[in-house]
């Protein structure tokens, strides 16, 4: 079973890297005991349960993961690199910074934490803050409002228990959206105004401008994609089918555009009102 994870995703054209990345990724994208689209998820998910079994666990791996997710859109290879250190380091920071360290004792022993911090802050100084740019953002349990922003309702794309997935290749359950660089940026630089000007809701308008930020440090050309993840385990096939979040929080939008109050409180709410109801899963027994 897959964490209740979902992912937010930038795929960069070749293009946008160093001549050496370049020809290292497309070389990876040949190779054929790389893991493929369909079991990534599983693969990366297995790599940080086996560092986290260990004695004493491993909070990053020692070297970046050469892995990547790749699409390919006619002739054009895109990739959104793993980043498994980094991102391990990132989550291990903040859950850190948010955990008493008698608890956290339970979890990594002190030495151990003290050291992947120092590797981080190693890193961090050698590489600049440059280097801590992820590709790939994860959320537990939901999906944030947020994230809906950069996408339309027709950029879905579900797929059920046994139907086909592309290539005609057998899936299970899986949602997932994908946008143009240009169409995301577009979409959550109105989005942003429009609150500004209309809710002025500080939280809101924070969240909203995390992603607009985030968009803008990669090529404009790149493909954004959201992955529920393993969060389409928490729901039943009638919930996926009835679930048009992206469309809904777009009406909201247009509603507080044009004066329409009513239909804009009420599309914000139904999707507030289904990510809450996922989210307390969390906390039940």
């Amino acid at each position: 079973m897959l964490p209740y994870a979902a992912y937010l995703r930038v795929y960069e054209p070749l293009t946008a890297f160093t001549p050496s990345e370049r020809a290292s990724w497309a070389a990876y994208a040949e190779a054929a005991d790389r893991p493929r689209r369909a079991s990534a998820l599983h693969a990366e998910h297995g790599e940080a349960v086996l560092r986290l079994l260990g004695v004493p666990p491993t909070p990053a791996p020692a070297q970046e993961s050469p892995n990547a997710y790749l699409r390919r859109v006619e002739d054009v290879l895109y990739v959104c690199p793993w980043q498994s250190r980094l991102r391990s380091w990132l989550a291990f920071s903040r859950f850190r910074g948010a955990t008493p360290v008698r608890l956290m004792e339970r979890f990594v022993p002190v030495s151990v934490a003290e050291q992947t911090a120092d590797d981080f802050d190693r890193f961090k100084r050698r590489s600049g803050s440059a280097a801590l740019r992820t590709h790939i953002r994860t959320s537990t349990w939901h999906v944030p409002t947020s994230w809906f922003v950069p996408f339309d309702g027709n950029e879905r794309w579900l797929v059920l228990d046994g139907q086909r997935g592309p290539g005609g290749t057998t899936t299970t359950r899986n949602l997932i959206y994908v946008t143009s660089m240009a169409h995301a940026r577009r979409r959550a630089a109105r989005a942003l105004q429009i609150i500004r000007r209309q809710v002025g809701e500080v939280t809101v308008t924070a969240e909203v401008e995390e992603v607009a930020r985030w968009l803008e440090e990669f090529h404009p050309h790149s493909l954004v994609e959201l992955d529920y993840g393993g969060i389409v385990h928490l729901m039943d096939a009638e919930k996926l089918r009835a679930d048009q979040s992206a469309a809904e929080l777009a009406a909201a939008i247009t509603g507080l555009e044009t004066g329409e109050e009513e239909l804009a409180f009420a599309m914000y709410q139904r999707v507030i009102l289904r990510w809450r109801s996922i989210q307390l899963l969390e906390s039940a027994n």
